[in-house]
């Protein structure tokens, strides 16, 4: 179900939180991922979402930080790599799980990189090292190699504890289970000081690892959005593409009816300006 701004807002001084994934919710999939682009419809939502001052926006996704930070070249706007283990304020700080988070980090890595590089090997599977996480992308993958690497993870899932989720023609493995998009969130969340009782929380997404996100956040109260055929949450919306996302979103901001009001307040009436001129 969708909450409308009346009704999360309607404690004084309630902020808003708006978090979107961005391929395949900003972007449209593409079969080259370096070819991936915000859609300029999400470009126009996102900037008007950022001139009201008690919104805050963020990107949150699977990609590396330098890899998102190269594809937003706006101020004003949060951006998380690595599922949120690493964040860009828009004062350009850096908000990271520090010397700790490292350490583990590169313990899971020379745990595991090797077993999913052997997955890797399957004919039609190539494998991207993201750091904190790593794709394998199934596109070019026949059924049989498909279903072969699945069986795989869930092995390695049952022996060793390792957390994966699925997405469009794609499976990402997190070197730490506990790490996801929600973990992401939570850490912007108290970065924020983010109040859920008070303040709107809102996650558009496309896949598994944005539903673990999207079930956090509407456990507390607040909106998610699924980009596909079906909600990835029961009892939440799906739209088609980038441009329904944007469309929708900006009939919950308010969007078009805050742009009007702007541009009428900057608008000079012809009593005003005789005035001023007399």
């Amino acid at each position: 179900m969708i909450k409308t701004d009346d009704q999360k807002s309607a404690s004084a001084g309630g902020r808003r939180l708006w978090i979107f994934d961005f391929d395949g919710t900003l972007s449209q999939l593409v079969e080259k991922r370096t070819a991936a682009v915000l859609h300029p419809e999400a470009k126009r939502m996102l900037l008007d979402l950022k001139a009201d001052p008690s919104n805050e926006v963020a990107i949150l996704s699977s990609r590396n930080l330098s890899d998102l930070c190269a594809r937003f070249a706006m101020n004003g706007i949060y951006l998380g790599g690595g599922s949120g283990t690493e964040w860009r304020t828009p004062e350009e700080c850096r908000i990271t799980l520090g010397d700790e988070g490292e350490r583990r980090l590169k313990a899971a890595r020379e745990n595991l990189l090797k077993e999913l590089q052997q997955l890797a090997v399957l004919p039609g599977v190539n494998l991207e090292d993201k750091n904190w996480s790593v794709a394998l992308h199934l596109r070019k993958a026949g059924p049989a190699q498909k279903s072969q690497l699945l069986e795989k993870m869930e092995l390695l899932h049952r022996s060793q504890g390792l957390a994966y989720t699925q997405g469009h023609e794609v499976v990402e493995v997190q070197f730490l289970p506990e790490v996801n998009k929600a973990f992401g969130v939570r850490l912007l969340c108290r970065f924020l000081k983010f109040d859920p009782a008070r303040d709107m929380i809102f996650y558009a997404g496309d896949d598994e690892n944005d539903a673990i996100a999207m079930r956090w956040v509407t456990d507390l109260g607040g909106t998610a959005i699924t980009v596909g055929e079906h909600p990835l949450v029961p009892g939440t919306t799906a739209v088609a593409d980038p441009v329904s996302l944007a469309t929708l979103v900006r009939t919950l901001a308010r969007l078009d009816e805050q742009n009007c009001k702007r541009a009428a307040k900057g608008k000079r009436t012809p009593g005003a300006s005789t005035a001023r001129n007399s």
